[in-house]
């Protein structure tokens, strides 16, 4: 029998949150260190996973206890003799997102860097998993299986397939000639048929750029719940977490198909084709690299491009959801403090763990890298007349690259600029490693001009021209924004706000004497004249204080794409190369 690693997870006690893990390993050392991953691939954070195991023990072949002993945060030593190895332990699981594990009475949910301790000698030896479910409980994972026993070829690929186990029945549709699964929990979908016609879409669609897809079954895993929203990547199958109310208005429901295609695209941008830097992981601690922004950022990029090839977002609301996300990088002071490159670097201390400074001191490499991509597709269109675009680059690169080999630090650069035929350094040199702002010209190759004006509203996320016609009337500015009722989140660099000595933590409790929320405290303010003196007056530390703040104006950060007035056909045929719409067909933004 070939050497393996085998691993049963079990879950007695559901309500207890505690998966009981049993984990035998062939023999081999007379020491064997089990150890496990500090985080998982996809999310660039230290997690500290060991934190949640409990209760180990160590056998050998006929059941005798083995010494075993914990040596560091993540390592348990076993003195194994050279004989074949079983650990027991325990992992708490109460944590529902798509990077951790969760098991209460209705499911259970577990990625395998949370679970599975591994040993470096065994890493490349196949794995497999019986999952003992309760009684009326399916398992779901994109492993092939033999009843309840899953198998994967290597521990990396364990890793990469989490697990649902619940009383549930899947959705299913094919596209490219692939079988896929939808897994929903939480809540039950409005539309289960509009549903799955509408993620079919999407991944034929990228499937058709790709000249077909790269497996032979995929599992979408949905978590239906009370607030958040995110995704993981993965091989086969991806976990998406989405408010359940979003998918009954027609701007949510756009919004989770972006995030399906979002970690769909995942399967060949970062999965397969990955930076080098990745190769092999280090699941022991921080694997660096600059390249996040275009492995995400260019995801982001095309999530929404994705969504509108696919027939289910119009060209004027994809231009639209574009502006929103230029308005968001033009609202964040921290994108004139660090580069693209830097945000991808130390995304394990700075994405991850965002505080109330930090639209001060970071940009988003998702953010940013989108806007970059968008820039950089229409570079390419422009400097080919049109013949060769993004696509062709991620084309290339998964050519390359996508034997997962890894892309070179400067391989990204090097692609584009050999599809487009010119030296694309200059480009790169400003985008990625300045903190100027960018260059938008590249927008009049298909007829666009990127605009600003001032927000017209609290909730004014951009996107669209102005509502208001004629010049607007001056507006007191603060520049806070709000955690709850009250409370100020955070006070962003140039602000009347920061500048009058406003801390990040505050509890507004009046405005010049009158008692206001935090909705009250910017209307008021609005309402005002830039150059107004006024009095806030707030609780810090439980201390009452008034601190005087002379308003300002209120910046034009919202950006809006607007159509030229008088397009060139050239212009024109280039807007229809690029989202697939006759120019004449489409109306301005929406």
């Amino acid at each position: 029998m070939p050497l393996a690693v085998h691993y049963r997870v079990a879950m007695p006690r559901p309500h207890a949150h505690l998966f009981e893990v049993e984990a035998a390993f062939p023999a081999g050392p007379d020491v064997l260190d089990a150890v496990m991953p500090v985080w998982t691939p996809g999310s660039y954070l230290v997690r500290e996973y060991a934190r949640q195991v409990q209760d180990l023990t160590a056998q050998g072949p006929d059941g005798q206890p083995l010494p075993v002993r914990r040596v560091d945060k993540r390592t348990w030593r076993v003195d194994a003799r050279g004989q074949t190895v079983t650990l027991r332990y325990r992992v708490y699981a109460n944590e529902l997102s798509v990077r951790t594990s969760h098991l209460d009475g209705s499911h259970a949910y577990f990625n395998g860097a949370t679970v599975f301790l591994y040993t470096e000698g065994t890493r490349a030896l196949p794995h497999h998993v019986t999952v003992d479910a309760p009684q009326g409980w399916r398992t779901f994972c994109a492993l092939d299986s033999d009843g309840a026993t899953f198998h994967a070829p290597d521990y990396d690929t364990l890793v990469d397939s989490p697990f649902e186990v619940g009383p549930h029945t899947p959705l299913t549709f094919t596209a490219a000639g692939v079988p896929h699964e939808v897994v929903v929990w939480g809540d039950s979908v409005p539309d289960t048929e509009r549903l799955c016609a509408d993620m079919q879409r999407i991944c034929e669609a990228q499937a058709r750029m790709y000249e077909g897809l790269p497996l032979q079954r995929y599992l979408f895993l949905v978590y239906l719940t009370d607030k958040g929203r995110g995704g993981l990547e993965h091989q086969a199958s991806t976990a998406l977490l989405f408010p359940r109310t979003g998918l009954s208005t027609h701007r949510g429901w756009e919004d989770f198909l972006t995030l399906v295609a979002h970690e769909y695209f995942h399967l060949w941008n970062i999965k397969r084709v990955k930076p080098r830097a990745l190769v092999p992981f280090d699941y022991s601690q921080e694997n660096y690299t600059s390249l996040l922004w275009a492995f995400e950022g260019g995801t982001a990029y095309y999530d929404n491009l994705f969504v509108r090839r696919a027939g289910l977002m119009s060209p004027p609301r994809y231009l639209a959801r574009l502006g929103e996300t230029f308005s968001l990088l033009h609202s964040t002071p921290g994108r004139r403090v660090q580069t693209l490159t830097e945000a991808s670097l130390v995304s394990w201390v700075k994405h991850y763990r965002p505080d109330e400074h930090s639209t001060n001191s970071a940009v988003s490499y998702y953010l940013k890298g989108e806007v970059v991509c968008a820039l950089l597709d229409l570079e390419v269109r422009r400097a080919t007349g049109d013949a060769k675009c993004l696509d062709d680059v991620m084309r290339l690169l998964w050519q390359r690259h996508g034997d997962g080999s890894g892309v070179p630090e400067d391989g990204v650069e090097k692609a584009a600029s050999e599809v487009a035929g010119v030296d694309l350094t200059p480009f790169f040199d400003h985008a990625v490693r300045t903190t100027e702002d960018l260059d938008y010209g590249v927008f009049a190759h298909v007829g666009l001009e990127v605009s600003f004006r001032v927000r017209e509203a609290p909730n004014d996320k951009g996107g669209t021209p102005p509502r208001l016609k004629g010049e607007p009337k001056p507006k007191g500015w603060l520049g806070v924004t709000l955690r709850g009722s009250s409370t100020l989140s955070t006070v962003p660099e140039g602000t009347p706000a920061l500048e009058a000595g406003l801390y990040p933590e505050d509890d507004v409790v009046a405005l010049d004497g009158w008692r206001v929320d935090g909705a009250g405290l910017i209307a008021r303010c609005e309402d005002k004249r830039p150059g107004d003196t006024v009095r806030v007056t707030l609780f810090r530390r439980d201390r009452l204080l008034e601190v005087p703040v002379v308003l300002g104006q209120k910046p034009a950060d919202a950006v809006w794409l607007q159509r030229v007035e008088r397009p060139t056909d050239a212009q024109k045929a280039a807007f229809q190369a690029w989202l697939g719409a006759p120019w004449d067909e489409t109306p301005g933004p929406a």
